[in-house]
């Protein structure tokens, strides 16, 4: 039976870390990324978001270096820069896969408050790694903020929670037409309505896969994954004890601490996902996306849960 499914790919599928940023090692991954879903589009319904935040912050190191500029361009306009960059490479993709499918890019706007306290406190890392003194260095000389990333440091900027995504029934008329549908890439472009009622872009990164999470709530998803470049939640993570979590309860999730600026998010957004809909949600490897909805693979999120494992959460008594 086809289920309507909501699916985000993390921006490290798009570039891994170390790979230089080149179009075509960017359009091969895609590639790759579409072999491992073309499976699942077809026999389902599927939206596809992606992340962005190596893409976007090598578009900002380019803006802020270019002196034909007065100033460099906003974040805002390099996220709306980004969704039809890989849009397109994932759009192309999908259509050689999916010959006789109609499949759309959606360059698309996400509401978020103005008043969300995330301006005043950067958390979303975007760009390349650095070692310390040099992202130092580069945070003194451009005004940026700078927080570690595992062995490495990174750019942060704000980060405000997603609301709603202003094009959801966009989305829904081409999901209920039979198109596969890319959008809400990079979190979409976030924005603000403002004294005058009008939608107005502002300086900031919304987090996709918690964005991905509304728009799957809004779309009455059966299932939400969020793909990335690990198999599965680790409880531990970081530590000699860590082993990962096969199953569990958006409760017993929420009782285990996550890094704030990777998977922190993930976690937010599966459980409040499984919270609001009663339906299933995973966090995997992109390579396990058939495995994961067959909950065969990766970390899977119910609201009773499934504890048949011995790595799984149990529910808190």
């Amino acid at each position: 039976m086809s289920s309507r499914i909501v699916i985000a790919i993390g921006g490290n599928a798009l570039l891994e870390r170390g790979q230089r940023p080149d179009a075509a090692v960017q359009r091969t991954n895609a590639l790759r990324a579409v072999q491992a879903l073309a499976p699942l589009a077809e026999e389902h319904e599927v939206v596809i978001t992606h992340g962005n935040g190596p893409q976007v912050g090598l578009l900002a190191l380019e803006s802020a270096a270019d002196a034909t500029l007065t100033q460099p361009y906003p974040l805002d306009v390099l996220g709306a820069q980004t969704q039809g960059m890989i849009g397109y490479w994932l759009l192309q993709a999908l259509q050689n896969a999916l010959p006789g499918r109609q499949v759309a890019a959606v360059v698309n706007q996400t509401l978020v408050s103005a008043a969300d306290p995330a301006f005043d406190a950067p958390t979303k890392f975007v760009g390349p790694v650095y070692d310390e003194p040099t992202a130092h260095r580069l945070a003194n000389e451009r005004g940026w903020r700078v927080a570690p990333d595992g062995p490495y440091w990174r750019r942060v900027v704000p980060s405000p929670m997603p609301q709603r995504i202003v094009e959801t029934r966009v989305v829904r008329l081409l999901l209920t037409s039979g198109a596969v549908v890319v959008c809400a890439g990079g979190g979409g472009v976030p924005v603000i309505r403002n004294e005058s009622g009008q939608l107005q872009g502002v300086e900031a990164v919304v987090d996709k896969d918690l964005a991905t999470a509304v728009l799957a709530e809004s779309l009455e998803a059966d299932a939400l994954l969020l793909l990335t470049d690990v198999p599965a939640v680790l409880r531990g993570y970081g530590t000699p004890q860590a082993e990962p979590i096969s199953r569990a309860t958006p409760a017993a999730l929420r009782q285990e601490r996550f890094p704030a600026g990777s998977m922190g998010p993930k976690v937010d957004a599966v459980c409040r996902f499984v919270e609001v809909t009663g339906d299933l949600a995973a966090i995997g490897a992109l390579a396990d996306a058939t495995l994961i909805l067959a909950g065969k693979a990766g970390t899977v999120v119910t609201p009773g849960g499934d504890y048949g494992g011995s790595h799984d959460l149990k529910p808190p008594r």
